[in-house]
């Protein structure tokens, strides 16, 4: 599904080159949940650009369903990005102007997918995530825990290969943190590959593997959470 190869990746920051990436190797398998874990510097968040195809790596394979993606234009990135990858991410970023039916809409736009086609998909989507009765309402409109539901709607709608998790819960109060991870959990049990990034030990605890990661590598692919 996911194999990374010896990926590294470092840029400049100030007059200081940061190695963000150090040789990173790892095999995420088809309908895996997979959470990565890491101080602020780890990496994981460059690592997470990476396999989101939202940045290249300087060296190393990235395998993305057995294509290799790591040093494909931005052109072909951007395809593949809205083929093969729904993301989540901890601010949400919906569009205000638009309601929940026009945000989940929003990754078929640059598809051959009918208009008809992609408001039966999000009214689907959104009926999903219990959001039925939440359809026409704006984001300003909506609790934190439903903006988020949006957001998950809006990552399923190209049927991804994979979801990208950035911190899903990073702004929620812990009670819709369980209700949003349970949704994710539900997803997985019925066959999405998910890979998230946390600093949360509970949040992480949903997950079946945890990747722990420290200066740019990986430090335990198979971290065991203190109970």
């Amino acid at each position: 599904m996911l194999e990374l190869k010896n990926i590294t990746k470092s840029f400049i920051n100030g007059s200081e080159q940061v190695h963000a990436l150090q040789g990173v190797s790892l095999t995420v398998s088809k309908n895996e949940f997979v959470a990565f874990m890491g101080s602020s510097g780890s990496g994981k968040s460059t690592l997470m650009n990476i396999m989101g195809c939202l940045d290249t790596p300087n060296s190393g394979q990235y395998l993305l369903d057995n294509q290799d993606v790591a040093k494909l234009d931005d052109d072909t990135l951007s395809a593949i990005r809205n083929k093969h990858i729904g993301f989540i991410f901890q601010t949400f970023h919906l569009l205000p102007k638009l309601d929940a039916i026009g945000n989940v809409r929003l990754p078929l736009r640059y598809t051959d997918v009918s208009d008809e086609e992609a408001t039966e998909r999000a009214i689907a989507l959104l009926q999903k995530v219990g959001l039925g009765h939440r359809m026409q309402h704006k984001p300003f409109e909506m609790s934190g825990g439903q903006r988020q539901r949006v957001a998950i709607a809006r990552a399923l709608i190209n049927r991804p290969t994979v979801i990208l998790a950035d911190e899903p819960t990073g702004n929620l109060d812990s009670k819709t943190s369980v209700e949003i991870m349970a949704l994710l959990k539900d997803l997985h049990q019925q066959g999405q590959t998910i890979v998230m990034v946390t600093h949360e030990d509970d949040i992480a605890e949903h997950a079946e593997r945890v990747v722990m990661m420290r200066d740019g590598q990986i430090l335990d692919e198979n971290y065991a959470l203190a109970k």
